[in-house]
């Protein structure tokens, strides 16, 4: 039942240009843990489970359990900087452009990864493979419009107030108004009268109109999150105005963040702050001064805006999907990004050429009227993703997860299933999980799921055994940019953790819920109810 990634035909012939932050059938039946599952009593017992700890996290209101944290962009320090350089663009020597070009294989691109882009009336879909393997998914419909608006920057108008919640209402002319919490808010703590912690309905009023961003795109009944920290993303940087927020992304290594402090120093811009991305890795001050100057360009018409119209408004809008998954996730580790629009390949080609000429050449247009199969069957997305969106997902030794998803949190049992093992029970166990924490990695990394997790592996007694798991986790985590926080075992042999939402799932993007049962998966006998 594991079915192996199959061996797509050659690659197509394209013409024109080509191409952050940032694993023996038994006689139970499938999905059954009989024989497998111990009992929870007596879990842990001596083995000091009181004291939890994770590695990297910080110290969670309880004294059981300590976070671990991946992903996010980084510790942020303060220091006093110069003004930015001037000049224009970056112009890079020919030796600089060969290093960045990387190395080449019978005249075309090595790299790791590949994206592939389907254009279609109905959504654009973008597909990112690991060789052959589908590791991540974006999808965005017409109506994305409303729907995704994460990093939209609005002049909003506070609707209400609510001290209890700590919170404000904001409208930022989306069908459902927008929530700021108090720890978001932007102030100036000496016009806030008696001292002391400032309360959010001393800092907002109903009807002020203030500056905002998305964070958090509204989901169901839920409206989206805001923030006053505004920030805007470039290739190299992130431009965080009016504050003195400064670092470098942790990703790097130390000498090259030595190097690029050195650079931040000079560019760094007065009365902003700015954080370098891990994508900065080996570029030069010239294309970091660039960057810096484009993103203030763009915050300087933001203002111009803010002062020219009434709330609520819309000042900035995202870059399509397209050229937002491309600023995020292309560098020199992928060998290509194949487009099948014509429009959006010359949109693609004229950005990666303004902020990255050594990778203009790796974007390829791929012509379906010419091609006999969609940019999806030619690289097998669409088989990959039929599998993504099952509820059940086969492990190596023929285990397997089931991943549901609630509205409250998503919980992934893991089974020994067709995995009978040829040692003793323990280690059978202990090496279904050990495949199981690698595959829950990649599964919540390609369906983008967010939010609470839990997941239930097979109990296991010897401690050491538990440690590996969730230390495997771990490490298997470590390659998604998306920030997680993972709690060591519980109690009841149950890990909990977090994965930042941003906006719809896989699952969400495919499906919708059935009419019939409105989403219960079952159907109610009305008979037995007369």
């Amino acid at each position: 039942d594991s079915r192996p990634a199959p061996t797509p035909p050659s690659a197509p012939t394209a013409g024109g240009a080509r191409t952050s932050d940032a694993s023996g059938a038994g006689q139970q039946p499938q999905g059954n843990r009989s024989g497998s599952r111990r009992r929870r009593g007596g879990r842990g017992r001596g083995s000091g489970q009181g004291g939890q700890q994770a590695q990297g996290g910080q110290q969670n209101q309880s004294s059981r359990q300590r976070p671990n944290q991946q992903g996010g962009r980084g510790a942020a320090s303060q220091r006093p900087v110069e003004a930015i350089l001037g000049g224009d663009g970056p112009e890079l020597d020919e030796e600089t452009l060969e290093r960045r070009r990387g190395r080449e294989r019978n005249g075309r691109p090595v790299g790791r990864y590949l994206m592939a882009v389907s254009v279609r009336p109905e959504a654009t879909q973008i597909a990112v493979l690991e060789g052959r393997t589908l590791i991540e998914h974006f999808v965005s419909k017409p109506a994305d419009d409303v729907a995704q608006i994460h990093g939209n920057i609005y002049l909003g108008k506070v609707q209400n107030v609510l001290p209890g919640m700590e919170a404000a209402f904001v409208d930022i002319s989306t069908p459902k108004n927008a929530v700021l919490y108090r720890g978001d808010v932007q102030f100036d703590a000496e016009e806030i009268e008696g001292g002391g912690a400032a309360r959010i309905e001393q800092i907002l009023r109903a009807k002020q109109p203030i500056l905002c961003q998305v964070t958090k795109n509204p989901i169901a009944h839920k409206g989206a999150r805001l923030t006053q920290e505004v920030s805007l993303p470039g290739r190299f940087v992130v431009l965080i105005p009016n504050s003195t927020t400064y670092g470098i992304s942790k990703r790097l290594a130390d000498d090259e963040r030595r190097r690029l402090r050195s650079i931040l120093d000079k560019v760094k811009p007065p009365q902003h702050g700015v954080i370098v991305r891990t994508a900065a890795e080996g570029v030069t001050a010239e294309e970091i001064s660039a960057d810096v100057r484009r993103l203030l360009s763009q915050w300087e018409q933001i203002e111009q805006r803010a002062a020219s119209v009434q709330a609520p408004a819309l000042l900035y809008r995202e870059p399509d999907m397209a050229l937002r998954v491309i600023r995020e996730e292309f560098n020199d580790d992928y060998r290509g990004v194949i487009i099948d629009d014509p429009i959006l390949f010359g949109e693609v080609n004229d950005y990666v050429s303004s902020i990255s000429p050594a990778l203009a050449d790796r974007i390829q247009y791929y012509d379906r009227s010419v091609e006999p199969l969609s940019i999806f069957e030619r690289h097998h997305v669409h088989e990959q993703l039929h599998r993504a969106l099952d509820r059940k997902v086969w492990l190596p030794s023929g285990g397997s997860l089931i991943i549901e998803h609630t509205e409250a949190l998503t919980v992934i049992d893991v089974n020994t299933g067709k995995n009978v093992g040829s040692s003793n029970l323990e280690e059978t166990v202990y090496r279904n999980n050990l495949e199981a924490a690698v595959e829950i990695a990649k599964q919540l990394r390609l369906r983008d799921v967010g939010g609470i997790i839990v997941i239930d592996f097979i109990d296991m007694e010897v401690r050491k055994n538990r440690d590996d798991v969730v230390r495997v986790f771990r490490d298997a985590l470590a390659r998604d940019k998306t920030r997680t926080q993972v709690f060591d075992i519980s109690e009841l042999g149950l890990v909990e953790m977090t994965r930042k939402r941003i906006g719809e799932g896989l699952l969400e993007s495919f499906a919708s819920n059935c009419p019939e049962c409105e989403g219960r998966g079952v159907s109610i006998d009305e008979s037995l109810l007369g």
